[in-house]
């Protein structure tokens, strides 16, 4: 499974982004997904995640604001990231698990920058 990231970008604080995460393979679709996103001098923490049902797991404070989707038929997972704020800014990578649970695939990541 490859996975590509895009849709990031420079967006000021209370702006939206939608990113989207293209995946290759057909298994694709039995995969869970998720988003995950890394700031300067911080650790990598995962954002959203989504089955292959649709059930959704949003962690962390982004939840009331961010929120993560996926259509099976075009591969793809989204991420829609709402009213935007400076300590948003991180790369973003998107991520699959494989059977054992454990996040095996990993997407090249996009950069969001957020201005005040």
């Amino acid at each position: 499974v490859q996975l590509q990231a895009s849709g990031g970008g420079l967006v000021q604080a209370g702006g939206s982004l939608r990113l989207s995460c293209v995946a290759s393979g057909s298994i694709f679709s039995i995969l869970t997904v998720g988003w995950h996103r890394q700031a300067p001098g911080k650790q990598r923490e995962l954002v959203a995640d989504i089955t292959s049902g649709g059930r959704t797991n949003d962690a962390g404070s982004m939840k009331d604001r961010f929120a993560i989707s996926r259509d099976n038929a075009k591969n793809t997972v989204y991420l829609q990231m709402n009213s935007l704020k400076p300590e948003d800014t991180a790369v973003y990578y998107c991520a699959a698990r494989d059977w054992t649970g454990k996040w095996s695939y990993w997407g090249q990541g996009t950069q969001v920058t957020v201005s005040s």
